[in-house]
């Protein structure tokens, strides 16, 4: 076995599942409070993507950068947090709020029309071209970790450890403050929260801007690994967020962190093996296959995910 290649995929896998599972945590949140599969998520990653790329021109682009390149890319990111952050808090009050009584489908619809609402502006807006965030001239490729079949570009560590810290400050958020307390309630029983003083409408709203914000911040990581971004790019992203949520158990957030790694993996793992297996070329294609038959496996064996609950059906 090579066991330099299998290093450097799992490394590229827990790259891209690092970004998967800030997808699938807003997915998460979102579906745990109001039981919506909100279908604008990854698009919401798109805008996080262009707003990032362009807080990096306004700041001089990557060839000359009028701050420092740790402070930019903290800019980026935070930048691209609040405004999708915004964004979601939009979308929630213009799109789902009045259809929170509605049939289970029409939020559904909602979502779908949002979703090409955001696609298409932005293509009006920006035109179908690719846009580069650079980042081979904004950080030196032969700067990271380099010890034996290891080696990770500093980016890569970048975007890692900025899910993982982002992953860990929302665990503390949803289980140690009152806020926390406040979603998991709403979770469990809106009407009864609400009779015990909890604002749900409140609530609702902090978790479309938390979740919108970490959908932002995928999207600036997603262009600081790999570099391009498009307006199309949030259909793939958050179909496989959505996999991810599902894999892990959707509603859980120990489960959206450990579904997005796996997908991440075995996206990874089965682009490089099948790579050599047909010579270079149909790794990409039969990825996205593995991957979904992943979701079809646990949708038929185990459709509430690995942390997650069966319903429980009253008689």
């Amino acid at each position: 076995m090579d066991w330099d290649k299998l290093v450097q995929l799992l490394v590229s896998g827990l790259t891209l599942g690092s970004v998967y599972a800030l997808v699938a945590l807003g997915f998460s949140l979102v579906y745990g409070i109001l039981k919506l599969l909100n279908l604008a998520h990854g698009d919401v990653l798109m805008v996080g993507a262009f707003l990032g790329w362009g807080i990096l021109g306004w700041l001089g682009g990557a060839q000359d950068p009028s701050v420092a390149v740790w402070l930019l890319i903290v800019l980026m990111i935070l930048g691209a947090m609040a405004g999708c952050g915004f964004l979601g808090v939009a979308i929630e009050r213009f799109a789902y709020r009045p259809l929170r009584r509605a049939p289970r489908i029409a939020p559904l619809i909602s979502a779908l029309g949002v979703s090409f609402f955001i696609q298409n502006s932005v293509l009006l807006l920006f035109g179908a071209n690719f846009r580069s965030y650079e980042t081979f001239d904004l950080v030196d490729v032969e700067v990271g970790i380099s010890w034996g079949p290891l080696n990770v570009w500093i980016i890569r560590l970048i975007v890692m450890g900025s899910a993982f810290l982002m992953m860990a400050g929302l665990w503390l958020l949803v289980t140690r403050s009152k806020l926390g307390k406040a979603m998991r309630a709403t979770s469990f029983d809106r009407e009864a929260a609400a009779m015990m003083g909890v604002d749900v409408d409140r609530v609702i709203v902090k978790t479309f801007f938390i979740g919108s914000a970490l959908a932002g911040a995928a999207g600036v990581l997603v262009g600081l690994v790999f570099g391009q971004i498009n307006h199309f790019m949030g259909f793939n992203y958050g179909l496989k967020g959505f996999t991810a949520a599902v894999v892990g158990g959707i509603g859980s957030i120990p489960g959206a962190m450990l579904g997005g790694l796996l997908i991440g993996l075995a996206e990874a793992l089965s682009v490089g093996y099948i790579e050599d297996f047909t010579r270079g070329r149909l790794g990409s294609a039969f990825s996205d296959l593995i991957v979904f038959l992943i979701l079809v496996i646990f949708m038929l064996l185990r459709p509430q995910g690995i942390f997650g609950k069966p319903d429980l059906k009253k008689v």
